[in-house]
């Protein structure tokens, strides 16, 4: 008996100690993240702690996973953020449908109140979103900022697209007949987002979603978490303080599960997926398994395209812009400058010494031009797309290492030398690697730009208006951005972006985008007292 209790006794304090062993590792742990450091104290100011609920449809929970959210500049914790499971995802789901009754019957102009409240309190909390965008993704802080001001324009923009979204009247070929257009909302959709654009890619669709009726369920990167959590904490104030459900704006923390649950169910109106080609197309088979709609922002492989009367004084600095801005990390970056054989040489001389003077530095430094790359893992594509262009005969003019200093910095790299039809040049490798080209024809140049699989951002720069309208024509560049002395990079919200073949086809953001978010009906009223039918069909 003394013996059995006396064992007790010691599993108790063997169990004790065990749990005061864990719970001192915890509390070690926290207090190395970054939100506990004076520094980033500002980071509370969006709401956010140590460990954050990563669900929310009104409520806000999370019992799944924890993650850690990294600082690409120095690979330091952050935060954690806790998970959806697949019963908080099944929860999540069911009262996005209930909020949609709500949201549904309130009319377009008063949803386009909402969403300029919404664009209002983001306008408040710029700046410190902006800083945590750099923070947590890697690009500078102007850019974060930046990217912020997208969301509040696009919400802008939805506000006046309320009062003018609708179909034709149109004339109808049977007497006392009205023939008119019905635009309504698709239902729920579902927005998963990529890393490089955690804050802007979810406000193009939220925005122009929830004007035309419809609720939103966000599934954000797994690798910036905690912008998706503070971008939902200040949609969801906006909508508490108009006593409207949570759930019109619902947010599941997570990964591939998540992203499949989201593509599979037919609850899910509309899938917008933005991420990499390979992905896109898994997601683009189950949802069209379902025959349900999809909306797909996929990869780019760019060029800019330079001809022998162009202004190199344009040339430079939107080369180096589009190539080097948000360290290479953008689907618009410019990945392939094709040179007239005339001014290949300056061109690259040019363009090499800008590359020279980008002052490298922790992204949130206003003076930083270019920071690091999200994840290490780019870091080792970067190094093995570089081996690869060597293998098949290129030349490193300028770059090509990776930096000696805390975080993921790489060189910004210009390699010259390769055929237009390498294999390294026809992939699209998520890294600041320019590939330079050297043609000597019109048509070679429009040939080349058109041959990679993606068609998403393409530019000419030339003072020949005959060139620019056979650059803009049929026959000219194939994809979604087709632009004339400007970088590939740095669309206006006011145009629809998008891109063609395994860039997806979708459209966001403006011109008539909107009619994604929606379905459309072709309806015939009959006012008078008489049947006749269409086509002079005689059926009596």
């Amino acid at each position: 008996m003394q013996r059995c209790f006396t064992l007790t006794i010691v599993r108790h304090w063997a169990l004790r100690k065990k749990l005061l062993t864990i719970s001192y590792q915890q509390s070690a742990a926290m207090s190395t993240l970054l939100i506990n450091q004076p520094k980033y104290a500002w980071l509370k100011e969006l709401g956010l702690s140590e460990e954050n609920d990563g669900v929310y449809n009104g409520n806000w929970g999370g019992k799944g996973e924890v993650i850690t959210s990294y600082c690409p500049a120095n690979n330091e914790p952050i935060a954690r953020v806790r998970q959806a499971t697949m019963a908080e995802y099944e929860e999540t789901v069911q009262k996005s449908r209930d909020a949609w009754k709500v949201w549904a019957d309130i009319p377009a102009p008063k949803r386009g109140e909402i969403v300029r409240q919404i664009g209002d309190a983001l306008r408040k909390k710029i700046k410190v979103l902006g800083s945590l965008v750099s923070l947590e993704m890697g690009k500078i802080y102007v850019e974060g900022v930046g990217e912020v001001q997208e969301y509040v324009d696009v919400c802008d923009y939805a506000v006046g697209l309320s009062r003018m979204i609708g179909g034709p009247v149109l004339p109808s070929e049977r007497p006392g007949h009205a023939l008119i257009e019905m635009w309504n909302p698709v239902g729920l959709v579902g927005i998963i987002t990529a890393f490089n654009f955690p804050v802007a890619v979810y406000g193009w669709n939220n925005a122009i979603a929830l004007i035309c009726g419809n609720v939103c369920l966000w599934k954000g990167a797994p690798t910036t978490p905690l912008t998706s959590v503070a971008v939902t904490k200040i949609v969801a104030e906006v909508l508490e303080q108009n006593n409207l459900p949570g759930a019109i704006c619902s947010m599941t923390c997570g990964g591939a599960d998540i992203g499949t649950a989201m593509s599979k169910d037919e609850r899910v109106d509309l899938v917008s997926f933005t991420g990499s080609t390979h992905v896109g197309k898994m997601v683009a088979m189950l949802v069209q398994e379902r025959f349900g709609r999809n909306l797909l922002e996929l990869g780019g492989n760019n060029a800019i395209i330079v001809f022998e009367d162009a202004d190199l004084n344009l040339v430079v600095p939107s080369a180096v812009f589009a190539s080097v801005g948000t360290a290479g990390q953008r689907c618009t970056t410019t990945r392939r400058l094709m040179l007239h054989g005339s001014i290949h040489d300056v061109v690259v001389e040019r363009v090499a010494k800008a590359y020279k003077q980008v002052r490298i530095g922790d992204p949130w430094d206003p003076s930083t031009m270019y920071g690091p790359l999200h994840t290490k893992q780019a870091v080792d594509q970067y190094l093995a797309a570089i081996e690869q262009a060597k293998q098949q005969g290129g030349t490193v003019v300028c770059g090509g290492k990776v930096m000696d200093r805390p975080g993921n910095y790489v060189e910004p790299t210009i390699i010259t030398g390769l055929a237009h039809d390498a294999p390294i040049v026809h992939t699209e490798t998520f890294v600041p690697i320019l590939y330079v080209l050297k043609f000597q024809t019109e048509g070679e140049a429009f040939a080349w730009n058109n041959e990679v699989k993606q068609g998403l951002s393409s530019s000419i720069f030339t003072k020949d208006m005959g060139r620019v309208f056979r650059w803009l024509g049929p026959k000219g560049s194939d994809c979604g951005i087709v632009n004339v002395n400007i970088p590939t990079s740095g669309a206006e919200i006011g145009g629809a972006f998008g891109g063609e073949k395994h860039t997806g086809g979708g459209r966001e953001s403006g011109s008539d985008s909107w009619k994604q978010y929606m379905r459309r009906s072709t309806c015939t009223i009959n006012y008078s007292k008489d049947l006749p039918l269409a086509q002079g069909i005689k059926f009596e």
